[in-house]
């Protein structure tokens, strides 16, 4: 059975309560999530040999979350990655976003803000209201997020919008894992595989350049397994922008549901299995991880480079910009409904 209890997680820095939300399965595997900004804040599951450990990076209090640069655990939106320029043309107006990435807009600030949060079915439910305007983005966003455990140690991520006027959304969430549970350690070593045959190019600032390339003989190509550290130091111009992996991976699948990846971490034996309904997913490394400004995660650790590694489910970075993305136009009468699923077990 799932049980999903509650309990207060400090304030915010402007006096604001927040709640730390537990879901556990009968197997021991634990979610917690905060109310603030939909924050996974740990994920536990058992090892190969039954212990339990916390496969999540983040911190043990609201200030990490408050002061952090790192977007630890997140629900991110209204636009997942960069928009250049922090600006899009849609119906012939031009909307300004605001510039929180340099002169570019990066993810949006719903990871900072509190969303309604209640048990409900055997899910954890999250509810905003965004306003039209908000961040610069046109169109009032209804926002649901639902958080569900199974009993199969699956931790199912749903995302659903309805929008009162024209406007661009794209969710995804931003948990850094580290399968081995060793926080302070790099992800190096851990063997990661993905159905993606091509990926967005990027630019200065690692922004699309609006190509579409093979990962056929390169670096970026994890269709077969390989260690996510195989390669990643090469003298690759991609991953130098990047200063690692950072890249949006258009998967080899149909519409709907799929399994499209795998990461394993040879050390603990936890294996964790990648299906969404996106189209595509952003690996990022923790490139940048080392310069949290933050004072240090769990545990008082201070994480690594490569601490953490994202598998991010989203449209394409910057799609507003590019008419050969996937469109991310959501229209009045319309629902936005996307779902990822990650899946733990052990080899």
């Amino acid at each position: 059975m799932i049980r999903i209890t509650s309990q207060p997680f400090g304030q915010t820095a402007a006096g604001e309560a927040v709640t730390c939300w537990t879901m556990q399965n009968d197997a021991g595997m634990t979610v917690r999530a905060l109310d603030h900004g939909c924050t996974v804040q740990c994920i536990v599951v058992p090892d190969r040999d039954g212990r339990l450990i916390d496969v999540a990076l983040g911190y043990d209090d609201i200030a990490g979350y408050e002061t952090g640069s790192c977007w630890f655990g997140a629900f991110v939106g209204r636009y997942a990655n960069r928009i250049k320029n922090a600006s899009f043309t849609l119906n012939g107006r031009t909307y300004t976003l605001a510039k929180n990435d340099g002169n570019n807009h990066l993810h949006g600030e719903y990871s900072h803000m509190r969303f309604d949060a209640a048990a409900e079915d055997g899910a954890l439910v999250f509810r905003r209201d965004s306003p039209a305007g908000e961040e610069g983005y046109p169109g009032a966003l209804r926002i649901t997020v639902a958080y569900r455990l199974t009993e199969d140690n699956a931790l199912i991520m749903d995302y659903r919008a309805v929008t009162d006027a024209d406007t661009v959304v794209n969710f995804t969430n931003h948990t850094y894992f580290n399968l081995s549970g060793a926080a302070g350690t790099d992800i190096l070593g851990h063997r990661l595989v993905l159905a993606a045959s091509r990926f967005t190019e990027v630019g200065a600032e690692t922004l699309p350049t609006g190509r579409i390339l093979p990962v056929d003989g390169t670096v970026l190509d994890f269709r077969r397994e390989k260690a996510i550290g195989a390669d990643i130091f090469s003298d690759d111009g991609q991953l130098r922008l990047c200063r690692g992996y950072d890249h949006n991976y258009i998967l080899d699948k149909a519409p709907g549901l799929a399994e499209v990846g795998a990461a394993y971490c040879p050390e603990s034996g936890v294996e964790l299995r990648f299906s969404t309904t996106q189209p595509g997913v952003q690996l990022y490394t923790g490139n940048y991880v080392d310069g949290d400004t933050a004072p240090c995660g769990k545990g008082g650790v201070r994480y690594p480079r490569c601490g953490g590694f994202c598998l991010e489910s989203q449209h394409y970075p910057c799609s507003p910009n590019y008419p050969q993305f996937p469109s991310t136009v959501l229209r009045p009468g319309e629902e936005y409904h996307e779902t990822t699923v990650y899946r733990f077990g052990v080899r």
